[in-house]
């Protein structure tokens, strides 16, 4: 099977993502100060981990499919939908809502191109899917870190 432009532009956007994911992780990982230090610190190793084994798996899927990843930092910058990630230092409290917003945003690519995708090729879905659950598992775990017992399930009390 060779992919379709179509799928190669879906699976180009999620590889974007990944990779301005892990950078982010990383960036974060390396400049968090404050509360809780380590337990966002060794949290954020994991996600980078995954976001990079993620983003091997999607690029070597595209080979797969005849399809050309393009893992470069200048085409990453311009396609991502991750917002950018602040230089400096960073509180933990504000890495922690960044790192979220980021998974989300990953995720939120995935689900965008998710139906082309599965309708074209049913495996690059299942990545998706294993992707998905995955990130949003660590986008709970992660926030989790901000929320009161009192909490709703759908809205942190703000402090």
């Amino acid at each position: 099977m060779k992919a379709s432009p179509t799928l190669t532009n879906n699976m180009q956007a999620v590889l974007a993502d990944l990779i301005e994911l892990h950078i982010q992780g990383k960036q974060a990982h390396w400049n968090i100060v404050g509360t809780n230090f380590r337990d966002l610190h060794l949290q954020l190793d994991e996600i980078v981990e995954a976001a990079r084994q993620f983003a091997d798996d999607l690029a070597e899927r595209m080979r797969a499919l005849h399809a050309l990843p393009d893992g470069r930092s200048s085409t990453v910058a311009e396609s991502t939908s991750l917002a950018q990630f602040p230089e400096g230092l960073i509180n933990t409290r504000d890495a922690i809502e960044r790192i979220v917003a980021a998974l989300e945003a990953a995720v939120g690519t995935m689900r965008k191109v998710h139906d082309e995708v599965d309708e074209e090729d049913p495996t690059t879905a299942d990545l998706l899917h294993e992707f998905i659950a995955r990130l949003e598992q660590y986008a709970w775990m992660v926030n989790a870190e901000t929320l009161k017992a009192s909490a709703s399930v759908t809205t942190p009390d703000a402090e």
